[in-house]
């Protein structure tokens, strides 16, 4: 009875309010648990599947850690103050590699430590010098391949580099145009890439005493991309777009020029990873991206422990990341779209499973939004793909938004967890990502359809994006932001310039401001690709008045919505003057803009406290201008 009445009271309550119970939000989650460095990450095994390594924060900086498997035990191997570790790999059993730069510049010398952090020396001690893996020379206890820029700074030379001593020996000479180098299953160097900007060989020789001979030109835009040499050294397996429009994976024979089998297609996407067993010495699957990663299994083998691991693992998408040389011992790591994930250890003869670390603990999915794939149409009739996220606990109903387009152009979103997207869901906002026109992924066609479109076509997928919210009554037009960087930042500019009416303000991340001075720029080692970049772009000179027509910052004074522009002052790929520029024209308009400099920065904050600088401005910022919540400490 007393249940009867309480509900009673509750429904004559909302007819005298005259509306429902609001809808609720899930709690505001601190901005620096989306942005702060995480748990731990980057585990790896050793060959012999004794040892981990994994990165971890130490004096806020990413650090390498070493941990013998089944022992509490863990040794800091690196102390590194200024910078995060920006990559590393086993060089052997009992010594790790890494690579590191200096403020962003991109210039990553090699060092080497051993497991219990003695010996740790720089192996490349060259001032504006980078260094690239080759070969990591699993066989080899004392070497590893690598290429260096240090004879001339356009192109990378191959060396073999003890990783004890940092002795090195010149192993081939770039003759100027080889972009890429490639081993067989011995370690010798066979294979090679080059370019002239336009025109893409592939180079092969019988063995490291032979001169390369040319295999196969073509124009850049047909692919013929070798992965790795068949395991009995003789062939290529490749992924391949000659004669199609998606790239598949064949058989290339290289002593008849052509490709044999077809191992592997997709109707609707590109496919180039190929999985391999290096111990069983055969190719075990395929891994592709429609809307999430799929993956097909030739080897029942590697199919069963797929299988078993998503048993494990309900929910999730599991990638088996690392294995021990005999194959028994696997590392294993977790995603999804509300969750940096986990990583697992599995060993296959005993079946012991150990969950070793959840990446960022502190962030509970439960209180995170779905990211949703979805599709709509651009106005001359392509399919553009991309992703909504939603906030958690509101309808999706006049919302703010922000659209937030990719980098590169030449590249793609996919599905997964995202710190930016799930910071801007969580402060209230609808978040709108897409594949816009020369995405990759969809086919060469798609791809090209965005050559010499940027500001153009490119553009206008977006702009339809986010007139396909609006038409769905998912956006409130007057509360829709642009947010990127990178390409992403450029799309941010042209979006407030060339579309100023669509956006309440844009948030440029590194963005490019003037195509002319950033192909005046680019790094010295993107030289060999310049003749391509024209035929993507355009000439500054040929295509002069398109480079005008595009180029934000000659088109200022159509901004009229406030901007938040960040920059790192050693960005080695989008100058900084691209930055200056643009702020300079709209502070002479007197159009509100904060400018964001970090001088220990290049092409993206790497710095714990430059992130949390960065997306505590953003936060107000959009607050500010599109209504969402803003955390409170932050405007003290």
């Amino acid at each position: 009875m007393r249940t009867r009445f309480v509900l009673l009271l509750l429904m004559v309550s909302i007819l005298i309010l005259g509306c429902a119970p609001k809808e609720k939000m899930s709690r505001l989650i601190p901005m620096e648990d989306f942005f702060r460095n995480p748990e731990k990450t980057g585990f790896s095994l050793s060959s012999d599947g004794e040892h981990l390594a994994f990165m971890k924060p130490w004096e806020n900086r990413l650090n390498i850690h070493v941990q013998k498997i089944g022992e509490e035990e863990v040794t800091r191997i690196t102390s590194a103050t200024e910078r995060d570790i920006a990559g590393y790999f086993w060089a052997n059993n009992n010594r790790i590699a890494y690579v590191q730069d200096r403020g962003g510049d991109e210039n990553f010398r090699l060092y080497a430590v051993n497991i219990n952090g003695s010996d740790e020396k720089e192996l490349t001690p060259f001032e504006k010098v980078r260094v690239q893996l080759i070969d990591e020379l699993k066989e080899d206890d004392e070497h590893i391949l690598i290429g260096m820029n240090k004879r001339d700074a356009r192109v990378f030379d191959a060396y073999r580099i003890n990783v004890n001593t940092g002795e090195m020996e010149m192993i081939a000479q770039n003759p100027g145009n080889i972009v890429g180098w490639q081993t067989d299953h011995d370690g010798n160097l066979r294979a090679a890439q080059t370019t002239d900007g336009v025109n893409t060989s592939v180079l092969y020789r019988d063995s490291e005493k032979d001169d390369f001979q040319i295999l196969i030109t073509t124009n850049f835009k047909e692919t013929l991309q070798p992965l790795f040499f068949t395991f009995d050294n003789k062939n290529f397996y490749v992924a391949s777009n000659i004669g199609r429009d998606k790239t598949a994976i064949y058989e290339y024979d290289i002593k008849n020029k052509e490709t044999t089998q077809l191992i592997f297609e997709h109707p609707e996407v590109d496919v180039s990873g190929l999985l391999k067993s290096d111990k069983r010495k055969k190719i075990t699957g395929v891994a592709y991206i429609i809307d999430k990663r799929h993956y097909h299994f030739f080897d029942e083998n590697r199919e069963q422990l797929q299988k078993d691991l998503e048993e494990r693992l309900p929910g999730y998408e599991v990638v088996v990341t690392d294995m021990s040389k005999d194959e028994t011992k696997v590392m294993v790591r977790t995603y999804s779209d509300r969750s940096l994930g986990a990583y697992y250890y599995l060993n296959r003869k005993t079946n012991e499973f150990t969950k070793l670390a959840d990446v960022s603990p502190w962030l509970n999915e439960e209180e995170l939004a779905e990211m949703k794939p979805i599709t709509y149409k651009s106005r001359d009739g392509l399919t553009i793909h991309g992703y909504l996220t939603l906030p958690v606990g509101l309808k999706a109903k006049n919302l703010p938004v922000v659209v937030n387009p990719h980098g590169g152009p030449w590249a793609r979103n996919t599905w997964g967890f995202s710190p930016e997207v799930q910071f801007l869901a969580n402060r209230g906002y609808a978040v709108l990502q897409m594949n816009f026109r020369t995405s990759t992924g969809y086919g060469r066609k798609f791809w090209e359809a965005g050559f010499k479109q940027w500001g153009l076509a490119i553009q206008d997928d977006i702009t339809d994006g986010v007139k396909w919210l609006i038409n769905e009554g998912i956006a409130d037009p007057k509360r829709v932001g642009i947010y990127g960087g990178s390409f992403g930042g450029y799309a941010t500019l042209a979006g407030v310039t060339f579309t100023p009416d669509l956006y309440s303000c844009g948030v440029d991340y590194v963005g490019v401001s003037n195509l002319f001075t950033l192909m005046n720029s680019i790094p010295p080692y993107w030289e060999p690709l310049r003749e391509m970049f024209y035929e993507m772009m355009g000439h500054p000179e040929k295509d002069k008045e398109l480079y005008e027509k595009v180029s934000p910052v000659f088109h200022a004074d159509n901004i009229k919505v406030p901007l938040l522009v960040a920059q790192g002052a050693n960005d080695p790929r989008v100058n900084k003057q691209e930055s200056d520029q643009i702020v300079e024209a709209l502070k002479k308009r007197g159009i509100e803009i904060t400018y964001i400099v970090k001088d220990n920065e290049g092409h993206g904050f790497r710095n714990e406290e430059n992130r949390f600088d960065f997306y505590r401005a953003m936060e107000e910022f959009l607050g500010k201008h599109l209504g969402g919540r803003v955390e409170k400490k932050s405007q003290e």
